[in-house]
C-alpha cells in the first residue's frame, strides 16, 4: 500500500515536488480547484483519468495481439 500525502492549500499557494516540479493553486471555486504545474519539458504530465484510460486500452490491444498471434500459429 502507498502512503498517500494530503495537503490543505489556498489560492497562490503552491507544492514543489522534487527540484524542479512546482503545483500552484489558481482558484478554487465551489468542488473545483484550478492547478497550474510547472515541470521541464521533458516531464510528462497527464490527468489521472486520460492516464488510466490509455493504460486501459494499451492492456485490450496487447491481449487482441496475443489473440492473433496464438490463432496464426494454431493454423501452421
Amino acid at each position: 500500500m502507498r502512503i498517500l500525502l494530503v495537503l490543505t492549500r489556498k489560492t497562490g499557494e503552491g507544492i514543489l515536488v522534487g527540484k524542479n516540479i512546482t503545483i500552484k493553486i489558481f482558484e478554487i471555486e465551489g468542488d473545483r480547484v484550478k492547478i497550474g504545474i510547472e515541470a521541464p519539458k521533458t516531464t510528462k504530465v497527464l490527468r489521472l483519468e486520460l492516464y488510466e484510460d490509455i493504460s486501459e486500452e494499451n492492456k485490450k490491444a496487447i491481449d487482441v495481439t496475443k489473440n492473433i498471434v496464438d490463432e496464426l500459429f494454431k493454423e501452421l
